[in-house]
């Protein structure tokens, strides 16, 4: 599959991808629904303004995936397709497998420093390194660290993979794919106001 000529793709276990700046967004966006869409766009955005490259860094299966066996909304390279769509001038993917799994909170701060994020964008839920006892407040000690409040359908219920996952399993398909936001564009707004705000360690 083509991709995007201006996106650099990178799979985490052939090579490392080391930069003097960034405006970084992590996550596994399964499905790459409005509320991934909308963390995306924060973290371009951000970096055109601070005139650094945006990187997102994704996994390969999403966690959940090799965790709890949920069946992943879309294939790696439609993933992809998607998160190029946004506009980012990098995507990294992780193999997340048991070695990565067992990494430490640390040890995935430090490879987050090789990109030299000026910002990190994530979801209030983030979680990362062995056991999840890694959060954007730690995270927040070390860098930048801006937390996007949930999107909202209109009906006022949150926009997540699970929710999306469920919904595909009750036949519910054009809900779903609503909620993807790809085969139309719903409104969604941020819940608890708009925008950003701090993560404090």
């Amino acid at each position: 599959m083509d991709h995007h000529p201006r996106i650099h793709v990178q799979i985490q276990d052939e090579a490392e991808l080391t930069l003097c700046g960034s405006a970084l967004t992590i996550g596994a966006f399964d499905g790459v629904h409005g509320g991934h869409q909308a963390l995306i766009r924060s973290a371009v955005l951000n970096a055109q303004s601070l005139g650094v490259p945006s990187v997102v860094y994704t996994f390969d299966p999403p966690p959940k995936a090799l965790l709890c066996g949920a069946r992943p909304l879309t294939s790696i390279d439609e993933k992809i397709e998607r998160i190029s769509a946004l506009g980012p001038d990098h995507i990294v993917v992780a193999r997340f497998d048991a070695s990565y799994r067992a990494r430490t909170a640390n040890d995935f701060i430090r490879e987050i420093g090789r990109l030299s994020p000026r910002v990190i964008w994530l979801g209030s839920d983030f979680r990362f390194g062995s056991c999840k006892k890694g959060n954007p407040a730690l995270l927040a000690s070390h860098f930048d660290t801006r937390i996007l409040p949930a999107i909202c359908c209109e009906s006022g219920e949150v926009v997540s993979s699970t929710r999306i996952r469920a919904l595909r399993a009750a036949g519910r398909f054009l809900e779903a794919d609503r909620l993807e936001g790809w085969s139309e564009l719903p409104p969604f707004r941020v819940s608890n106001g708009n925008g950003g705000h701090h993560a404090t360690a």
